[in-house]
């Protein structure tokens, strides 16, 4: 019979007294109140994600001058040809962003984007890129498929609004 181990949390704030159980045989952490109450049960795997998740971006930060945060939004984008496609962002930031996209274009292509930021649903932003990388499956159930856009040519106006929106969104998520 497997013997979870237990470890109480000391010093995280928000989170002291609280406590993470390890059960091996079925790979998970278990999360408790103070009071001992099973507060929530996560695999293994969905803490192995998030880790590497979080590397991930680590390793792109370092290539980017403005910050980024997590945001949907309708996204149209035109090829060289000309063919035009629509489609979601997975993240924005003032630098570039991410095109979701079962079929990323190879890197270095160029192309244009046009977008409107939520706050100014009808004032569509538009911007000359290039694909920066491609992720072409989906990785670890959290990552869609798609391309990271560098911007190349974005006006500075618009430049300004995105990354004002993208600081108001991430101070929003730390203060959450």
């Amino acid at each position: 019979m497997n013997t979870p181990m237990k470890f109480t949390v000391q010093s995280t704030a928000g989170h002291k007294g609280k406590s993470l159980s390890f059960d091996a045989q079925w790979e998970t952490v278990l999360v408790h109140a103070p009071s001992g109450d099973l507060l929530g049960i996560l695999p293994w795997s969905a803490i192995i994600d998030r880790a590497i998740q979080n590397f991930d971006d680590r390793e792109y930060a370092h290539s980017r001058n403005y910050p980024r945060t997590p945001l949907a939004l309708k996204i149209r984008y035109s090829t060289p040809e000309g063919r035009q496609i629509d489609s979601l962002t997975g993240g924005i930031g003032g630098g570039g962003l991410f095109i979701e996209s079962s079929e990323p274009l190879p890197p270095g292509t160029m192309l244009t984007v046009e977008f409107a930021l939520p706050h100014r649903p009808g004032q569509k932003l538009r911007a000359t890129g290039k694909v920066a990388w491609t992720r072409k499956k989906p990785e670890r159930y959290l990552l869609f498929p798609g391309m990271g856009i560098q911007f190349i040519e974005i006006e500075e106006e618009a430049q300004k609004d995105l990354i004002e929106l993208v600081e108001a969104l991430n101070r929003n998520r730390l203060s959450s």
